[in-house]
């Protein structure tokens, strides 16, 4: 870009002003529905153009490139309202921005004399599994005069082959078709053109095909070909040719974009509506070993459209209901949180929902439902027990049966010879797409951390949802790994936690801690399996323990008292997020001075952008800092959630929002990899999943 463009550029990103309402995330959701289907524009930072959705690229989660552009041309004059084409036209002025839990709201004033709203939604479908299934997500762009006069007005769009493939030398093919009846849906189809089933390149997917749909309609062209020629066509013409280019070739090989221009005619001050919708769509979505071997799992949307095409032109046609469905969720959440938490908590959980969702897909049938996780930007993993835990609160919020859903697929490769230790498994695969289990038990240990986590979930699962065949079907898994916590929880050896980005450490008080509350819960198990002398025995033990807890892991003399980052370190403290289980399941075993002891503590080592983890970094993890406010007291819980939205609006990073930052300046962690897109967000949901059983005073 010459030094005129960018000071152009720069010129008129300042004179727009964008508003940010609530706040100006550190990167917006733009397609945010699966592992694969994660496209953000990145927002925070000091950038000039951070939050602002012409003048940079739209980028995978990872930070590369997922082309993306958005051109309208308003009398014979193109300005640029997304992306960062070459050469860049005039850029439309943005005017605001706003995000709900399913959708991202841009607002433009072109030229003075249009008003155009660019509207991404990703849908949440808690109540649908086909629908939740799909990798879709939607784009609707809407243009009228502002001035009272008519304009003439083109709109433009296109993504590039930048999407098919994480390896840009991969060679690409494409094609472009219509389908549907009543409503004729036109569409690029473009792929990979040697399919790699499972496998990823730098995260993405290299399998499948992607589909870049619209509604047919009177002045709609489409070109595919390079990207400088399609978009010069449209900037000169304001139209596109129809013409396909021929020569399948590698992605980085004069960039192959998939086009659309729509002539909107002369445009009043009524709103015209143009909609654009984006598919993934692959025949089998992960592979799975169930103890017979791995095995294709279909894509569930399948069951009930087997032909890729008429699931397009059904999702795209779909497009009201979900809209509608989805501002009725959007209100709900926002209603709920503001009830609990306040405008800051709004602003919290609001973009936590298409990120916590986007790591997920759902696989297999109706009959018989997966949800697939993948531990995104730290190593990949699937359905990581210590990440579905923190993620739990979402699900318990929206559904709890997609909890069961998630939990399912660990239990098959427990109880089908894939694991064989007494304590529960970290993961069942090591990299997704694929769960291949660990039959040789090579896996990463966390046996405290995964066997507690694995009781409070199934207890927490069946209170919210009734389903205590649930418990029944996998009693003697449960019972297993509460008798392995008896014998190794109280004074726990030297381990890793969740935190293990922190290192090993033995007498950890808040590991110590969840053990006991889940052999409380195993109790709790018991009794709604009508195994009384179990329940009995295992509440028995967790009252003794308990008591000694609290001996081992406080320090009474500090001012203010506190729990210890472990046993026999006075000086030592750490976040005592675990706590949360004992209100969520109702243990009730916690004495109630320590929630208010800890509440009382944590203000006064907080620092700017959160309360640290513990004392061996300044780090906070935004996660179980949720969790930890969730249980606190109103005024202390006020304070954690304020930070948290405050580190949203002015975090340094410009990534899909990351758990672990430094406390005091709210950057990303020195030490540890940059975590970002991760599912653990689902965790800022604590306080609302907390409302069925009450929030303690």
């Amino acid at each position: 870009m010459t030094t005129i463009l960018y000071l152009s550029l720069c010129t008129a990103l300042a004179a727009a002003q964008s508003t940010f309402d609530p706040a100006r995330p550190p990167a917006i959701p733009l397609a945010v529905r699966s592992p694969y289907l994660s496209t953000w524009q990145p927002a925070g930072g000091s950038g000039s153009n951070g939050g602002y959705l012409a003048g940079q690229w739209p980028t995978f989660w990872n930070g590369e490139i997922t082309g993306w552009t958005g051109l309208v041309r308003v009398d014979n004059t193109t300005y640029t309202w997304m992306g960062n084409p070459d050469p860049l036209p005039e850029v439309a002025d943005q005017t605001s921005f706003s995000y709900t839990s399913t959708r991202s709201i841009f607002d433009f004033d072109v030229g003075g004399v249009v008003s155009l709203k660019v509207e991404f939604l990703s849908p949440i479908s808690p109540d649908d599994l086909v629908r939740q299934s799909a990798s879709v997500s939607y784009m609707s762009v809407d243009v009228s005069s502002k001035d009272g006069q008519e304009h003439d007005i083109q709109i433009y769009t296109d993504v590039s082959a930048e999407w098919a493939s994480g390896d840009r030398r991969q060679l690409v093919e494409w094609s472009y078709d219509t389908v549907g009846d009543d409503s004729e849906v036109e569409y690029h189809r473009f792929a990979r053109q040697s399919q790699a089933a499972f496998s990823e390149w730098n995260d993405q997917a290299e399998w499948g095909n992607w589909y870049y749909a619209t509604s047919a309609r009177d002045g709609l062209t489409h070109r595919s070909g390079a990207d400088i020629d399609v978009r010069k066509q449209f900037t000169d013409t304001g139209a596109l040719d129809n013409s396909a280019d021929s020569n399948y070739r590698a992605i980085n090989d004069r960039w192959p974009v998939f086009g659309y221009s729509v002539d909107l005619g002369r445009v009043g001050s009524s709103e015209v509506t143009s909609l654009f919708t984006m598919f993934l769509a692959q025949e089998e979505s992960h592979q799975f070993n169930t103890g017979s071997g791995l095995r294709g799992v279909p894509s569930l949307w399948r069951g009930q459209h087997s032909d890729k095409a008429r699931a397009l032109s059904f999702f795209h046609d779909d497009y009201q209901n979900v809209h509608d469905k989805s501002v009725e969720l959007d209100e709900k959440v926002s209603n709920d949180a503001m009830q609990v938490g306040g405008q800051d908590y709004v602003t919290v959980v609001s973009l936590a929902a298409r990120q916590a969702w986007g790591a997920t897909q759902l696989a297999g049938t109706e009959e018989t439902p997966y949800i697939f996780m993948k531990e995104i930007s730290s190593n990949g993993n699937m359905n990581t027990v210590d990440v579905i835990f923190p993620a739990s609160p979402l699900l318990m919020y929206f559904n709890p049966a997609w909890l069961k859903y998630l939990l399912d697929p660990v239990y098959i490769v427990v109880e089908n010879g894939l694991w064989s230790k007494d304590s529960a498994i970290h993961d069942i695969g090591f990299h997704y797409p694929n769960a291949t289990g660990h039959a040789n038990e090579q896996t990463q240990e966390m046996p405290v951390e995964e066997s507690g986590n694995m009781l409070i979930l199934a207890l927490a699962y069946a209170q919210k949802s009734g389903d205590t065949a649930f418990l029944s079907q996998h009693y003697d898994s449960l019972r297993q790994w509460a008798a392995y916590l008896v014998g190794n929880t109280l004074i726990p050896a030297s381990q890793q936690s969740t935190d293990d980005f922190a290192g090993a450490l033995e007498n950890q008080t808040n590991l110590a801690l969840k053990g006991i509350i889940a052999i409380q819960a195993m109790s709790g198990i018991a009794n709604l399996t009508d195994h009384a002398d179990d329940a009995a025995n295992f509440s028995s033990t967790a009252t003794d323990y308990i008591a000694r807890w609290q001996e081992l892991g406080i320090n009474s003399a500090a001012s203010p008292p506190h729990t210890t980052l472990s046993y026999g370190n006075p000086d030592s403290h750490g976040l005592l997020y675990n706590l949360y289980a004992d209100s969520l399941v109702q243990t009730d075993l916690v004495p109630r001075d320590v929630y208010e002891m800890q509440s009382a503590f944590y203000p006064t080592i907080a620092e700017a952008f959160g309360v640290p983890l513990d004392t061996r970094h300044g780090w906070a993890k935004n996660d179980w800092e949720m969790w930890a406010a969730a249980v606190a007291g109103e005024q202390t819980r006020g304070e954690m959630v304020g930070r948290l939205a405050k580190w949203i609006d002015e975090t340094s990073t410009n990534r899909p929002a990351t758990d672990l930052y430094e406390a005091s300046t709210g950057g990303f962690a020195v030490g540890p990899p940059n975590f970002r897109a991760r599912p653990v967000v689902g965790g800022w949901f604590a306080l609302l999943a907390l409302e069925s059983v009450g929030i303690p005073a």
